[in-house]
């Protein structure tokens, strides 16, 4: 039962990181450098098919990870199990307390020219996006740690 879980959570970390370094190491730049209406075109674009798909993995692999701190024979694994689900927590939060709001904000937009007032969420998406990515390749590192230390 253990290890099925330890390659669930390799997997869902793993996932979860590769699509946020993919995000910051790529997409955010690619955007930066559009002008603004064709970042907001372009953003409703890539954003169709984050959602459900990525809070799913992600809440579905701190699940997973509790699961394992509580079954796991090792104290050290379990503790490593234990930070992992709660920096994909982090990871959840930072997504749904502020890349959502703004990326709901870009989605409402209406089509046609930005308005010249417009505050432009692409530098604090950035941020946030890097902090989350952050907590995802350390959650990623968490569940590898754990995996070598279960067996």
């Amino acid at each position: 039962m253990t290890a099925a879980l330890t390659v669930l959570a390799l997997l869902g970390s793993g996932i979860t990181a590769g699509v946020l370094f993919c995000v910051a190491l790529s997409i955010v730049p690619a955007f930066l450098r559009l002008p603004p209406e064709r970042y907001v075109e372009v953003h409703r674009l890539i954003g169709r098919n984050y959602d459900p798909t990525m809070p799913l993995t992600v809440l579905s692999c701190a699940v997973t990870d509790i699961a394992l701190a509580a079954l796991g024979q090792r104290a050290a694994a379990q503790v490593l199990c234990g930070a992992a689900a709660a920096l994909l927590l982090g990871v959840s939060c930072v997504s749904h307390l502020a890349n959502v709001p703004l990326n709901r904000a870009v989605k409402a937009l209406p089509e046609g020219p930005v308005p010249a007032d417009w505050p432009d969420p692409r530098g604090r998406w950035r941020a946030w996006n890097l902090l989350r990515t952050g907590l995802a390749v350390a959650a990623l590192a968490a569940n590898a740690a754990a995996a070598v230390l279960a067996h």
